[in-house]
């Protein structure tokens, strides 16, 4: 049985990594930590601290907010317990460095995105970016996340990069920008545009839109449902005890 603590489990995407984890057969949730504490069935505390002072988890999952989470991986690893971390707006500096804190072994799994179709997503956008001079990435959330733009779109921007150097786009960029419309052109993430779109009606999705001499390629995955996460997060907690130091991606655990 693995014993799961769960960082922010009172929010939207806390409560459902807590459902999952409690009707899955072979984990359990020991511990919820949330500042904003809500009644449950379990031991609930306001810091990771105070948690592992009380409790020994197996993994911590950590659904919070892009200003506490790298507080409570400081906290988890260098105390050996292995982490599942779905916040994001750390960077990879930032990861590597708490990964490098881990005690007996932990591993630290970060995910830009916990499902199977945003993952395929990524390596759609992977195989086509050798074939395409330009890509730009689009990306729509709901109007209370906190970062933009996305973690899963930071990523994509980075296959694509990586998959298509040497060559960069030719298309105009911010030098064309109007005056008074200062980001139009998006935010270049190694030389690829993203923008991000916040309002109702999203839970997540994200497009990518690939062009050449008379034709293009977009490529789109939406997540209509935090539901949707679940199986990737359960991938990660039953696959995180398997390794160490820093793994970054759930396609490393579907391979």
């Amino acid at each position: 049985m693995i014993n799961v603590a769960v960082a922010g489990y009172a929010g939207r995407m806390g409560s459902a990594v807590v459902d999952a984890v409690t009707a899955a057969d072979d984990m359990q949730v020991i511990c919820g930590i949330d500042p904003h504490a809500k009644e449950a069935p379990f031991p609930v505390f306001g810091t990771v601290e105070e948690a592992l002072d009380t409790v020994t988890p197996d993994v911590l999952v950590d659904f919070t907010q892009p200003s506490v989470v790298a507080g409570n991986l400081a906290v988890a690893l260098p105390r050996g317990v292995n982490c599942v971390v779905g916040t994001t707006g750390l960077s990879t500096e930032t990861l590597e460095e708490l990964a490098a804190t881990a005690a007996n072994g932990a591993c630290l799994f970060y995910a830009p995105n916990f499902t199977t179709g945003a993952v395929l997503m990524m390596e759609f956008a992977k195989a086509a970016a050798p074939y395409f001079p330009e890509a730009e990435v689009i990306e729509y959330h709901h109007c209370n996340k906190k970062d933009a733009p996305s973690g899963t779109a930071v990523r994509t921007a980075q296959m694509i990069a990586e998959a298509r150097a040497p060559r960069v786009s030719e298309a105009p960029g911010r030098e064309t920008e109007i005056e008074g419309a200062d980001g139009a052109r998006g935010a270049l993430v190694d030389g690829v545009p993203v923008h991000s779109v916040r309002s109702m009606g999203f839970v997540a999705s994200q497009e990518v839109i690939f062009g050449s001499l008379g034709q293009t390629l977009t490529i789109r995955h939406d997540s209509w449902d935090r539901t949707s996460y679940m199986p990737g997060v359960l991938l990660g907690i039953r696959s995180v005890g398997e390794r160490e130091g820093l793994i970054i991606g759930l396609e490393t655990f579907m391979d």
